[in-house]
């Protein structure tokens, strides 16, 4: 799962958005002068990611891949599970994708300043560019596609992945499918429509 998921799965409590999102830029135990929900929330995206690991339904979309994209299957299907996500968040989640979005880029503009720098930079460039609603328009996946390949450090074919993708649509949808269902269990109060 990726940004978007994140910010859906962490339920409604600003701090708890803020901590889920700030998981992919922090490593190691949550820093003990965070707000406790900022911490709750860290703490609740690396319940996703390891369960989204560990799930069946990632482990047969992952197995759809050849070489040497299979390689790279688990970065891919995080983008493009977000963007199944946004392309039917209203249906999923009983919220309009745009008021979601709107809500998070508000959350993150109030997030403490003594956050890592790399995701208060997020943070800025997320509601800057639009980066959860965008996930909805699939001409922008091959910008971000684009963009992870190139912060890896030796040469891979992520950026040319999109006609993959769009090849593996169905069982990749199956696949999100039956794993949304299972992830909605872990958001705080259960408020997913599933």
């Amino acid at each position: 799962m990726n940004h978007l998921a994140h910010a859906w799965l962490a339920g409604d409590a600003p701090a708890w958005r803020i901590g889920s999102l700030l998981g992919d830029f922090w490593r190691g135990a949550p820093d003990p002068g965070w707000p406790p929900g900022v911490a709750e929330g860290v703490r609740l995206h690396r319940r996703v990611d390891a369960f989204t690991d560990a799930h069946p339904a990632m482990a047969a979309a992952r197995a759809l891949f050849d070489p040497p994209l299979r390689r790279y299957a688990g970065i891919l299907l995080d983008v493009w599970f977000d963007h199944l996500l946004a392309t039917a968040f209203e249906a999923r989640t009983g919220r309009a994708l745009r008021g979601f979005a709107d809500e998070v880029y508000a959350t993150l503009a109030a997030a403490p300043a003594d956050l890592p720098a790399p995701f208060r930079l997020f943070a800025a460039r997320a509601a800057q560019f639009d980066v959860l609603a965008g996930y909805a328009e699939r001409e922008r996946l091959d910008v971000v596609f684009a963009r992870l390949s190139e912060r890896l450090s030796r040469a891979n074919p992520i950026a040319h992945a999109l006609p993959v993708m769009e090849a593996l649509e169905q069982p990749l949808g199956r696949a999100f499918d039956a794993l949304w269902v299972d992830l909605e269990r872990l958001r705080p109060g259960g408020e997913g429509l599933g």
